[in-house]
């Protein structure tokens, strides 16, 4: 290859997208490609594309127009969860030179064959049956933190989602790979590691399991924080909750996915537990971690939900001791058993829904927020210099600012949390640089 040629990359959804992109511009730039800024213009422009946006099709053109506005001879490859989904929908989109399927997207290079511009997109997509092999991936360089994939593909078979389509069957790393590539990402100085995967807490098919490889992480040297992605309520143990409880690298922060607080709406979308056993994890975090940070997943406008099942997941969530939401409005998808069900709630009232949860997520975090103020914790500074402020997050989940000051990058410091600003962060005034933390 010309060690002249350029490649830019874009990323929509989820951690582990972002984890495999990383690892994909690794394989180009191995083979002798500069990476650039995709607003730059280059001479391959890879789109890694996420099954869960509204409108993925619509997404998708936007961001091919704007890559061939600058660079219009540019090779355009799509890959990703909407590539494996929905091939000829996005081979039949101007510009688009290659679609890459499930599988393929870890070859991509093996199929440019010099990248010149086709006047009909390839498409490479396997039968998604075939996906059955794991491929490891974590992403470096621009952030003080690194997503690390550790599991693939979901055995669930929620009504409403297509990832089992987009992905394959559950699959992992073994414990001995993970802890590898956690050395090889510390080596680089990063200081935080985000475990990822689809349905993590489904970790071990070779006969290991979750519990085991957070205990082999939590040895590995160099590496200050492990914070988990996301993990299922029906797969997240007192064992595992105790155990970060007790550990000091493993940090207090889950992320549980709800979906709804109705068990009538549960069972609807074939989830595999009720609302008492979410009652039980968050209890049982908050009795051993009163500070611990609960991130919650919940989807509004499910077919069947209706105003009583809606304020009953409302209640439900107000009730419990969490810090904040993520809110997803329910859009109908091809291949789901959900597509079929009725009666549908209309978008109006989706929306409605939407935007009631998101002020509940508000008003919860910034409880949790000022629950914290008067406390010590430990903050890790990103890069950006953001109106001259500098921004990290505390062990358990705070945003925190103060101002920027560039020997603050990707350093931990212990901050007392002061106040909280217009902006919904926690402000730092003045910090002391002898408060930055030294270590390996």
């Amino acid at each position: 290859m010309n060690s002249q040629k350029t490649v830019a990359f874009h990323t929509l959804g989820c951690k582990l997208n972002f984890a495999e992109t990383s690892t994909i511009a690794r394989q180009f730039e191995q083979s002798g490609f500069s990476k650039t800024d995709f607003e730059n213009g280059a001479d391959v422009f890879v789109i890694n594309t996420c099954s869960v946006t509204e409108d993925a099709n619509r997404e998708c053109r936007r961001i091919v127009r704007g890559a061939l506005r600058n660079s219009p001879e540019a090779f355009v490859i799509v890959t990703g969860c909407y590539a494996q989904l929905k091939p000829k929908e996005i081979a039949s989109i101007k510009g688009i030179d290659l679609v890459l399927g499930a599988t393929e997207k870890f070859n991509m290079i093996n199929f440019l064959n010099g990248g010149h511009k086709k006047e009909k997109a390839e498409i490479y997509s396997c039968e998604i049956e075939d996906a059955n092999l794991f491929v490891d991936a974590y992403s470096t360089g621009d952030r003080t933190r690194a997503f690390l994939k550790v599991q693939d593909g979901c055995d669930y078979t929620c009504s409403y989602c297509t990832i089992p389509l987009a992905r394959g069957a559950s699959r992992s790393d073994s414990i001995e790979n993970v802890v590898h590539n956690a050395e090889k990402i510390a080596e680089q100085g990063i200081k935080e590691i985000v475990l990822t995967g689809v349905n993590i807490g489904d970790f071990g098919k070779n006969g290991e399991t979750f519990l085991q490889l957070i205990h082999a992480l939590d040895k590995v040297q160099g590496i200050s924080r492990f914070r988990i992605s996301s993990i299922e309520p029906n797969l997240l143990t007192n064992e595992i909750i105790e155990f970060i409880a007790n550990s000091e690298k493993f940090v207090p922060h889950f992320h549980i996915p709800l979906q709804s607080g109705s068990d009538k709406i549960l069972g609807l979308m074939r989830r595999r537990y009720k609302r008492e056993l979410y009652t039980e994890r968050v209890q049982k975090i908050k009795s051993l971690m009163p500070d611990c940070c609960i991130g919650v997943d919940v989807i509004v406008g499910f077919p069947g939900e209706t105003e009583e099942d809606f304020l009953d997941t409302y209640n439900f969530i107000d009730s419990l001791n969490i810090s904040y939401l993520h809110v997803f409005t329910y859009s109908e998808r091809d291949n789901t058993e959900a597509i079929y069900f009725k009666p549908v709630v209309p978008m109006e009232e989706r929306r409605k829904r939407n935007k009631v949860l998101r002020n509940l997520s508000t008003v919860k975090q910034q409880k949790f927020y000022s629950e914290n103020i008067g406390k010590e914790k430990t903050v890790l500074f990103e890069s950006e210099n953001k109106y001259g402020f500098i921004h990290g997050f505390t062990e358990n989940y705070v945003k925190v600012k103060t101002k920027f000051n560039p020997e603050l990058i990707n350093q931990l410091a212990e901050v007392y949390l002061e106040k909280i600003d217009n902006d919904g962060n926690v402000l730092i005034e003045e910090l002391d640089s002898s408060l930055v933390i030294c270590n390996s």
